[in-house]
């Protein structure tokens, strides 16, 4: 009787290792099908797009737009502003996240990378529950690892929402100055890297006096950095 009570208990073990592996590995594989066939495919929404069109009960399209069709100014813009070690990092921006956990409340900076806010976007929700911050630092090393740096910054820039309702750069350059992507100044992507934080508060089309001088740090930070020749070997 005890030997059979063993038996069944080893067995049931062997069962749960066994689901327990099969669910991991699906987990996984599931995982890289999301992410993989971005170094071909562009998406076709994001996560952060979908909770605003069942809140809103709109239609919100991407109007891609290929990287090489994107004025320079505005790669170079977005990265002097939200992650200035974008093309020698592994997706995180450590020095960064120190400083963050370290200085005071006061003055609090965020610290999260390009890599890190696309996933945010492609796949995630807002807030900063650990389960959220754990599923961001998984595909974000998925990301690095199956993307090419200027694939990560062209997805980026084509679901990143730049005003209320308005996503990438293709509906921003249109709804927000009347020109293509192609056209956009340095002072304009400035601009649309200055409302990134909150876009839905803040404007580019019509700025604020904190976006003016947010803008014009940029514009000094993409000097500081060498100009767009900073991004030529992405």
């Amino acid at each position: 009787m005890k030997k059979n009570k063993m038996a069944h208990q080893k067995s049931l073990k062997k069962r749960i290792l066994g689901y327990a592996v099969i669910t991991f590995f699906s987990l996984f594989m599931a995982s890289i099908m999301l992410t993989l066939p971005l170094r071909w495919l562009n998406p076709f929404t994001t996560t952060f797009i979908i909770q605003e069109i069942i809140a809103d009960k709109k239609i919100i399209p991407l109007d891609w737009v290929p990287y090489e069709n994107i004025a320079k100014t505005l790669p170079i813009a977005i990265v002097a502003s939200e992650d200035q070690k974008f093309p020698e990092h592994f997706g995180f921006d450590f020095d960064s996240l120190y400083k963050a956990l370290t200085e005071n409340r006061e003055q609090t900076r965020g610290a999260s990378t390009i890599s890190q806010q696309l996933v945010k976007n492609l796949y995630l929700w807002p807030g900063r529950s650990l389960l959220r911050k754990g599923l961001e630092a998984y595909f974000t090393i998925l990301i690095e690892v199956f993307l090419p740096k200027r694939r990560i910054l062209e997805i980026y820039l084509n679901v990143v929402e730049f005003a209320p309702g308005v996503y990438g750069v293709g509906a921003a350059s249109r709804k927000l100055f009347a020109r293509s992507p192609a056209q956009i100044s340095a002072y304009q992507a400035a601009l649309l890297a200055a409302v990134l934080p909150n876009p839905k508060r803040m404007s580019a089309a019509a700025p604020s006096s904190y976006v003016l001088n947010r803008a014009a740090q940029i514009q000094n930070a993409v000097r500081s950095l060498g100009g767009v020749a900073y991004l030529k070997n992405l």
